[in-house]
């Protein structure tokens, strides 16, 4: 066993697929409150009946709930995410909304009640509502500005309760999936140019993040945190291994700007061949070059297979960046293949690159669970199938750490059933914990424990020993 003794095991949520209570308090709607069908749907002018986000879990009032649980399984860190507009709920208001912050203040303080460290992700998808609206979303420059204050504000505020902060949710997604930055023209009338400057000014908002956090604390910890997805060569032809890499340079470039503070080489070739023309400014290399992450956190769920003729082949389903079907691979419920070995690939592709420590902040299986008796009249879900997927899973991270690669810790997604991000659907479920909620909305969003919990509450208590004793 290599798992080393300070290992962080946890889980992962984010708050617009869990939270709820999206109009209380002062909260306004975010982009995610009007997009009820899931991650590349349309949006829609105001919040409707139909999007199960709105209500999420009900974490809003259940969180002491929600984190006993999390406790019982023996969490020693716990991912969420601070939802923006309940803090700023237009996004460029002056001064912040007391009750948004006086929530989170109530989260952290239960989680420290338990002795959960919390890790926190500064923006996960949810920007406010009118910053999409009037603003264009990262399009506008001025959203750097915004997003400047909302983490001058929490970081200041939270600073001796969270240690660990993450600044964009799987930044390099927002090329799949322009919603992810508040953008809401239709893709296909997007230019490459409007596209790749959106995801300069997250870039930048990034560092400046990072500027802000260190300096309110010099002992806190910044990530990025990526959309991982390995690729390899549909053929041994070599213009298919050109291809692959070329498809996960895209995702490397915004890991290399966050670690190494500049565009690579590779990068400028594409923005030239592209006619794209990135415009910085005044003091933007200097701030990408000055503040650069603590660790890289990632997500990983899937690899891709690539083909320099990629029309002679199947696509790809799982995940938002594209690429081929491998296949060598099983599949998902929801098409995403499964590849436990891709998970120790990128684990050693980012450290031999980076040479920074690692923190695996999502990976788990989306599927469609029964809710049963068992033989002692209880409810709950024989799950072996999550049980199977997680364990070799986490067999290739052990391997990973016997290769020499630093790993923080490890949060699966997401620890409890919430509503799934690219298909707003609850049936699509991912956690060691049931939640009576159907996607038509009904249900009496009791939780239950899985057969899943039992068997991470043991993953943990062991230290991941646990992982082989079958």
């Amino acid at each position: 066993m290599a798992f080393p003794k300070d290992f962080l095991w946890g889980g992962a949520t984010a708050a617009n697929q869990y939270e709820g209570a999206y109009n209380v308090d002062g909260k306004l709607p975010s982009v995610r409150d009007v997009m009820s069908e899931g991650l590349m749907s349309p949006p829609t002018s105001e919040p409707t009946e139909n999007n199960l986000q709105l209500e999420g879990i009900n974490f809003y009032e259940n969180y002491k709930e929600d984190i006993k649980l999390f406790a019982e399984m023996g969490f020693k860190v716990y991912r969420t995410s601070i939802a923006w507009s309940r803090i700023f709920p237009n996004g460029d208001d002056e001064t912040p909304n007391e009750a948004g912050l006086e929530f989170y203040d109530k989260v952290f303080d239960e989680l420290a009640k338990y002795d959960i460290e919390p890790l926190v992700t500064l923006s996960h998808y949810e920007p406010p509502l009118n910053l999409a609206v009037n603003y264009n979303g990262w399009m506008d420059r001025e959203l750097i500005s915004f997003f400047n204050r909302f983490v001058e504000t929490v970081v200041s505020r939270y600073q001796d309760k969270v240690k660990y902060w993450l600044t964009f949710n799987e930044v390099n997604s927002i090329i799949g999936a322009p919603t992810n930055g508040a953008i809401f023209k239709p893709k296909d009338e997007l230019t490459k140019q409007e596209l790749w400057q959106a995801a300069h000014h997250q870039l930048v908002a990034s560092a400046s993040a990072t500027k802000i956090i260190h300096k309110i604390n010099p002992e806190l910890q910044v990530g990025c945190m990526v959309l991982s997805m390995p690729a390899y060569p549909m053929t041994p032809d070599p213009r298919d291994m050109l291809a692959t890499r070329q498809f996960e340079n895209q995702n490397y470039a915004f890991v290399d700007v966050h670690v190494r503070g500049e565009y690579p080489g590779y990068f400028k070739r594409y923005l030239k061949e592209n006619n794209i023309e990135i415009k910085f400014g005044d003091k933007d290399a200097e701030l990408l070059k000055e503040n650069t992450v603590d660790f890289i956190s990632f997500s990983y769920y899937v690899s891709k297979a690539m083909a320099h003729n990629p029309e002679e082949y199947d696509a790809g389903t799982g995940n938002i960046l594209g690429g081929l079907n491998n296949p060598t691979l099983e599949s998902s419920e929801w098409g995403w293949q499964i590849d436990p070995i891709g998970l120790r690939i990128v684990l050693n592709d980012f450290w031999d690159r980076y040479q920074l420590p690692l923190f695996i902040v999502e990976n788990g299986l989306g599927a469609k669970d029964e809710l049963i008796k068992d033989e002692n009249g209880n409810y709950t879900v024989e799950d072996d199938y999550r049980i199977e997927y997680l364990t070799k899973h986490l067999h290739q991270v052990d391997e990973a750490l016997k290769d020499g690669v630093e790993i923080m810790g490890y949060t699966s997604w997401g620890p409890i059933d919430l509503v799934s991000m690219s298909t707003a659907q609850m049936s699509k479920r991912y956690g060691y914990i049931y939640v009576d909620r159907n996607d038509d909305g009904s249900g009496s969003m009791k939780r239950y424990k899985k057969k899943s919990f039992n068997w991470y509450k043991e993953v943990i208590e062991t230290n991941g020993q646990s992982l082989y004793n079958n």
